[in-house]
Protein backbone atom coordinates (compact mmCIF):
# COMPACT_ATOMS: atom_id res chain seq x y z
CA UNK A 1 0.00 0.00 0.00
CA UNK A 2 0.60 3.45 -0.96
CA UNK A 3 0.18 6.73 0.25
CA UNK A 4 -1.84 7.42 -2.58
CA UNK A 5 -3.68 4.91 -2.20
CA UNK A 6 -7.37 5.53 -1.35
CA UNK A 7 -8.95 4.92 1.69
CA UNK A 8 -13.10 5.24 1.84
CA UNK A 9 -13.98 6.04 5.59
CA UNK A 10 -17.99 4.88 6.40
CA UNK A 11 -19.26 7.55 8.59
CA UNK A 12 -18.90 11.19 9.25
CA UNK A 13 -20.28 12.02 12.78
CA UNK A 14 -18.27 13.23 15.65
CA UNK A 15 -15.73 10.39 16.24
CA UNK A 16 -15.46 9.77 12.83
CA UNK A 17 -14.79 12.84 12.01
CA UNK A 18 -11.39 12.99 13.92
CA UNK A 19 -10.48 9.62 12.42
CA UNK A 20 -11.36 11.69 8.79
CA UNK A 21 -9.32 14.61 10.02
CA UNK A 22 -6.33 12.98 11.17
CA UNK A 23 -6.03 10.70 7.80
CA UNK A 24 -6.40 14.07 5.29
CA UNK A 25 -3.56 15.86 7.81
CA UNK A 26 -1.43 13.08 7.31
CA UNK A 27 -1.78 13.16 3.72
CA UNK A 28 -3.62 10.40 2.63
CA UNK A 29 -6.60 10.59 -0.56
CA UNK A 30 -10.07 9.75 1.21
CA UNK A 31 -13.65 9.52 0.14
CA UNK A 32 -16.40 9.54 3.21
CA UNK A 33 -19.81 7.67 2.83
CA UNK A 34 -22.49 8.78 4.64
CA UNK A 35 -26.51 8.37 4.37
CA UNK A 36 -28.95 11.14 3.45
CA UNK A 37 -30.30 12.28 6.55
CA UNK A 38 -27.57 11.99 9.00
CA UNK A 39 -28.09 11.86 12.81
CA UNK A 40 -25.08 13.39 14.43
CA UNK A 41 -25.75 15.08 17.67
CA UNK A 42 -22.19 17.21 17.80
CA UNK A 43 -23.00 18.81 14.44
CA UNK A 44 -20.24 21.07 14.69
CA UNK A 45 -17.19 18.53 14.90
CA UNK A 46 -19.06 16.20 12.67
CA UNK A 47 -18.28 16.33 8.86
CA UNK A 48 -21.30 14.62 8.20
CA UNK A 49 -23.26 18.00 7.97
CA UNK A 50 -21.76 18.34 4.40
CA UNK A 51 -24.65 16.16 3.18
CA UNK A 52 -26.92 18.85 4.32
CA UNK A 53 -24.94 22.06 3.76
CA UNK A 54 -22.74 20.89 0.94
CA UNK A 55 -19.78 21.76 2.64
CA UNK A 56 -18.49 21.32 6.51
CA UNK A 57 -15.24 22.32 7.93
CA UNK A 58 -13.95 21.15 11.42
CA UNK A 59 -10.25 22.28 12.74
CA UNK A 60 -9.50 23.46 8.91
CA UNK A 61 -10.44 20.49 7.23
CA UNK A 62 -12.99 21.13 4.88
CA UNK A 63 -15.70 18.58 3.62
CA UNK A 64 -17.21 18.81 0.65
CA UNK A 65 -20.84 16.74 -1.05
CA UNK A 66 -19.94 15.27 -4.23
CA UNK A 67 -22.54 13.77 -6.30
CA UNK A 68 -21.20 11.40 -8.18
CA UNK A 69 -17.43 9.60 -7.93
CA UNK A 70 -16.40 11.77 -11.34
CA UNK A 71 -16.17 14.60 -8.60
CA UNK A 72 -13.14 12.40 -6.59
CA UNK A 73 -10.73 14.42 -8.44
CA UNK A 74 -11.96 17.61 -7.88
CA UNK A 75 -12.54 17.65 -4.16
CA UNK A 76 -8.48 16.79 -3.92
CA UNK A 77 -7.24 19.11 -6.46
CA UNK A 78 -8.75 21.59 -4.13
CA UNK A 79 -7.49 20.10 -0.93
CA UNK A 80 -10.92 18.87 0.62
CA UNK A 81 -12.55 15.67 1.71
CA UNK A 82 -15.24 14.22 -0.68
CA UNK A 83 -18.57 13.14 0.93
CA UNK A 84 -20.63 10.65 -0.90
CA UNK A 85 -24.18 9.73 -0.24
CA UNK A 86 -23.75 6.06 -0.59
CA UNK A 87 -25.30 4.00 3.07
CA UNK A 88 -24.82 0.89 1.22
CA UNK A 89 -21.19 1.41 -0.01
CA UNK A 90 -21.86 0.97 -3.65
CA UNK A 91 -18.90 2.93 -4.24
CA UNK A 92 -16.55 0.29 -1.92
CA UNK A 93 -16.41 -2.25 -5.29
CA UNK A 94 -16.51 -0.03 -8.06
CA UNK A 95 -13.31 2.27 -6.83
CA UNK A 96 -11.68 -1.24 -4.83
CA UNK A 97 -9.90 1.12 -1.75
CA UNK A 98 -6.43 0.06 -0.34
CA UNK A 99 -8.42 0.43 2.89
CA UNK A 100 -12.17 0.76 4.24
CA UNK A 101 -12.74 2.14 7.73
CA UNK A 102 -16.21 1.48 9.07
CA UNK A 103 -16.61 4.52 11.16
CA UNK A 104 -20.17 4.34 11.34
CA UNK A 105 -20.89 3.50 15.29
CA UNK A 106 -23.54 1.77 14.56
CA UNK A 107 -22.68 -0.59 17.51
CA UNK A 108 -23.30 -3.13 15.03
CA UNK A 109 -21.98 -4.27 11.38
CA UNK A 110 -24.09 -2.54 8.60
CA UNK A 111 -22.45 -4.35 5.50
CA UNK A 112 -18.57 -3.98 5.95
CA UNK A 113 -17.01 -6.73 5.27
CA UNK A 114 -13.28 -8.32 4.75
CA UNK A 115 -12.90 -8.52 1.31
CA UNK A 116 -13.51 -5.39 0.51
CA UNK A 117 -10.50 -3.70 0.43
CA UNK A 118 -6.81 -5.23 1.25
CA UNK A 119 -6.99 -3.49 4.88
CA UNK A 120 -10.53 -3.41 6.68
CA UNK A 121 -10.80 -1.67 10.31
CA UNK A 122 -14.18 -1.53 12.12
CA UNK A 123 -14.62 0.85 14.76
CA UNK A 124 -15.89 -0.33 18.41
CA UNK A 125 -18.53 -3.22 18.92
CA UNK A 126 -20.31 -5.23 16.03
CA UNK A 127 -16.92 -6.14 14.31
CA UNK A 128 -15.22 -9.09 14.83
CA UNK A 129 -11.10 -9.18 13.84
CA UNK A 130 -10.67 -11.50 11.86
CA UNK A 131 -13.72 -12.39 10.56
CA UNK A 132 -15.66 -9.64 8.92
CA UNK A 133 -12.51 -6.75 9.29
CA UNK A 134 -8.97 -7.34 9.67
CA UNK A 135 -8.68 -4.98 12.73
CA UNK A 136 -10.62 -3.73 15.56
CA UNK A 137 -10.56 -0.62 17.52
CA UNK A 138 -12.11 -0.14 20.80
CA UNK A 139 -14.20 2.93 21.42
CA UNK A 140 -15.38 2.83 25.30
CA UNK A 141 -13.88 5.51 27.21
CA UNK A 142 -11.74 3.64 29.83
CA UNK A 143 -8.26 2.04 30.06
CA UNK A 144 -8.19 0.33 27.08
CA UNK A 145 -9.59 3.28 24.96
CA UNK A 146 -7.83 3.09 21.38
CA UNK A 147 -6.68 -0.23 21.71
CA UNK A 148 -5.96 -2.19 18.64
CA UNK A 149 -7.70 -5.81 17.99
CA UNK A 150 -6.11 -8.07 15.56
CA UNK A 151 -8.18 -10.61 17.15
CA UNK A 152 -11.23 -11.02 18.94
CA UNK A 153 -14.04 -8.02 19.24
CA UNK A 154 -14.38 -4.60 20.96
CA UNK A 155 -16.21 -4.42 24.34
CA UNK A 156 -20.09 -5.06 23.55
CA UNK A 157 -22.40 -2.10 24.24
CA UNK A 158 -23.28 -1.15 27.09
CA UNK A 159 -25.72 1.48 27.01
CA UNK A 160 -24.19 3.49 29.31
CA UNK A 161 -22.32 7.10 28.46
CA UNK A 162 -18.93 7.68 29.53
CA UNK A 163 -18.57 9.86 32.71
CA UNK A 164 -18.11 13.61 31.95
CA UNK A 165 -17.83 15.75 35.16
CA UNK A 166 -19.14 13.04 36.99
CA UNK A 167 -22.25 13.00 35.25
CA UNK A 168 -22.92 9.57 32.72
CA UNK A 169 -26.60 8.50 31.74
CA UNK A 170 -28.15 11.64 32.87
CA UNK A 171 -26.14 13.77 30.49
CA UNK A 172 -27.23 12.14 27.08
CA UNK A 173 -31.18 13.14 26.28
CA UNK A 174 -33.41 10.85 24.46
CA UNK A 175 -36.52 11.75 22.22
CA UNK A 176 -39.84 11.25 25.15
CA UNK A 177 -41.56 10.49 21.84
CA UNK A 178 -42.03 10.59 18.20
CA UNK A 179 -42.21 13.30 15.81
CA UNK A 180 -40.56 15.76 14.47
CA UNK A 181 -37.89 17.84 16.73
CA UNK A 182 -37.94 21.83 16.56
CA UNK A 183 -35.13 23.24 18.36
CA UNK A 184 -35.52 25.92 21.16
CA UNK A 185 -31.51 26.06 21.73
CA UNK A 186 -28.28 25.71 20.21
CA UNK A 187 -25.11 24.17 20.62
CA UNK A 188 -23.38 25.69 22.77
CA UNK A 189 -26.06 27.44 24.98
CA UNK A 190 -25.77 27.22 29.05
CA UNK A 191 -28.62 25.49 30.10
CA UNK A 192 -30.20 24.29 33.47
CA UNK A 193 -32.16 21.61 34.79
CA UNK A 194 -36.05 21.29 33.37
CA UNK A 195 -35.33 24.28 30.79
CA UNK A 196 -37.09 23.19 27.18
CA UNK A 197 -34.26 22.58 24.56
CA UNK A 198 -36.74 21.40 22.27
CA UNK A 199 -40.03 20.13 21.05
CA UNK A 200 -41.52 17.66 19.24
CA UNK A 201 -44.20 17.66 17.15
CA UNK A 202 -45.74 14.41 16.47
CA UNK A 203 -49.43 12.82 16.30
CA UNK A 204 -50.43 13.05 20.25
CA UNK A 205 -49.22 16.85 20.20
CA UNK A 206 -46.75 18.67 21.00
CA UNK A 207 -44.15 17.29 23.71
CA UNK A 208 -41.45 18.64 25.59
CA UNK A 209 -38.20 18.18 25.79
CA UNK A 210 -36.38 19.29 29.13
CA UNK A 211 -32.88 19.50 29.96
CA UNK A 212 -31.81 16.90 32.18
CA UNK A 213 -28.68 18.33 34.15
CA UNK A 214 -27.55 21.87 34.28
CA UNK A 215 -24.39 22.39 31.90
CA UNK A 216 -23.30 23.57 27.88
CA UNK A 217 -25.26 21.92 25.56
CA UNK A 218 -22.48 20.19 23.67
CA UNK A 219 -24.70 18.33 20.95
CA UNK A 220 -28.39 18.31 19.55
CA UNK A 221 -29.64 17.20 16.60
CA UNK A 222 -30.75 18.90 13.58
CA UNK A 223 -33.93 20.80 13.48
CA UNK A 224 -36.83 19.38 11.77
CA UNK A 225 -35.20 16.14 12.20
CA UNK A 226 -37.67 13.37 12.13
CA UNK A 227 -37.39 11.53 15.08
CA UNK A 228 -38.32 7.62 16.78
CA UNK A 229 -39.10 7.52 20.64
CA UNK A 230 -36.18 6.51 22.55
CA UNK A 231 -33.67 8.43 19.34
CA UNK A 232 -30.23 10.10 21.26
CA UNK A 233 -31.30 13.87 20.36
CA UNK A 234 -29.30 15.89 22.52
CA UNK A 235 -25.59 16.08 25.33
CA UNK A 236 -24.59 18.29 28.07
CA UNK A 237 -21.94 19.23 28.97
CA UNK A 238 -21.80 19.68 33.26
CA UNK A 239 -18.49 21.59 32.83
CA UNK A 240 -19.94 25.19 31.80
CA UNK A 241 -16.55 26.50 31.27
CA UNK A 242 -15.91 24.07 28.50
CA UNK A 243 -17.61 26.00 25.12
CA UNK A 244 -14.57 25.34 23.02
CA UNK A 245 -14.97 21.75 23.47
CA UNK A 246 -18.46 22.52 21.31
CA UNK A 247 -16.44 23.30 18.43
CA UNK A 248 -13.06 21.04 18.46
CA UNK A 249 -12.51 17.06 18.21
CA UNK A 250 -13.01 15.16 21.40
CA UNK A 251 -10.03 13.88 23.18
CA UNK A 252 -12.09 10.11 22.36
CA UNK A 253 -11.82 11.41 18.85
CA UNK A 254 -8.27 12.06 18.59
CA UNK A 255 -7.18 8.58 20.44
CA UNK A 256 -9.30 6.78 18.26
CA UNK A 257 -8.03 8.49 15.14
CA UNK A 258 -4.17 7.48 16.10
CA UNK A 259 -4.99 3.67 16.69
CA UNK A 260 -6.24 3.78 12.77
CA UNK A 261 -3.87 6.07 11.46
CA UNK A 262 -0.79 3.45 13.40
CA UNK A 263 -2.44 0.49 11.51
CA UNK A 264 -2.61 2.05 8.07
CA UNK A 265 1.16 3.29 8.66
CA UNK A 266 1.71 -0.35 9.39
CA UNK A 267 0.61 -1.19 6.42
CA UNK A 268 2.66 0.97 3.89
CA UNK A 269 4.71 -0.25 1.70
Amino acid sequence: MKKSDLIIVRGAGDLATGTIHRLKKSGFHLLVLETDHPAAIRRQVALSEAVYSGSACVENVEAVRIENTGQLHQAWDEEKVPVLVDPEGESIRLLKPKVVVDAILAKKNLGTKKDMAPLTIGLGPGFTAGEDVDVVIETKRGHNLGRIIRQGSAYPNTGIPGIIGGYGAERVIHAPAAGILKNRSKIGDIVEAGQVLAVIEGEAGTTEVPATINGLLRGLIRDNYPVTKGFKIADIDPRKEELANCFTISDKARCIAGSVLEVICGALE
